[in-house]
């Protein structure tokens, strides 16, 4: 089996709307009381992820040609980090198609825009229930960031 990676477009919106349910499915079943919340549709796609105002954007990983596998990211800033970085917003690869390089071809291809923009990191959260991602994730090299905690404000909150 051949795996490939390239560049989402609109086209894309309604296979990555289709994966990203398959991914709440997974999720909910490692425990994820509301796996929906964070999966993304098709419309927030094509308002989000496409078009002039673009805030993220996203890769198909294709097995023989067939999408079995996406990754949305946004380029961001770090000082922690000292310097530019990518974030990988959600990053799913169907669990028959696990085990072909599709996730780490992914994430490769990911490094190489973060490198061609000046980045020196690629930074993401996992569920922490989520232990395959976690050992995926390790395996690529990563570490944990153990003395930091992840926090969001609603900005209506303000």
């Amino acid at each position: 089996m051949s795996a490939t990676v390239r560049p989402s477009t609109a086209a894309d919106a309604r296979v990555i709307a289709q994966l990203a349910s398959a991914f709440s499915d997974y999720l909910r079943s490692i425990g994820d009381p509301d796996p929906e919340s964070s999966q993304i549709t098709e419309q927030q796609y094509l308002a989000d992820g496409t078009g002039p105002k673009q805030a993220f954007y996203g890769l198909i990983g294709e097995l023989d040609g067939e999408p079995v596998g996406y990754l949305l990211y946004c380029h961001g800033y770090d000082l922690d980090l000292k310097g530019r970085v990518i974030y990988v917003i959600d990053l799913f690869v169907q669990e028959s198609a696990r085990g072909h390089g599709v996730g780490r071809l992914l994430m490769q291809t990911t490094a190489k825009i973060s490198r061609d923009a000046g980045g020196n990191h690629l930074c993401w959260s996992v569920y922490v229930q989520n232990k395959l991602a976690q050992r995926f994730y390790r395996n690529l090299g990563a570490k944990d960031i153990s003395d930091l905690d992840f926090m969001a404000l609603r900005v209506s909150a303000l």
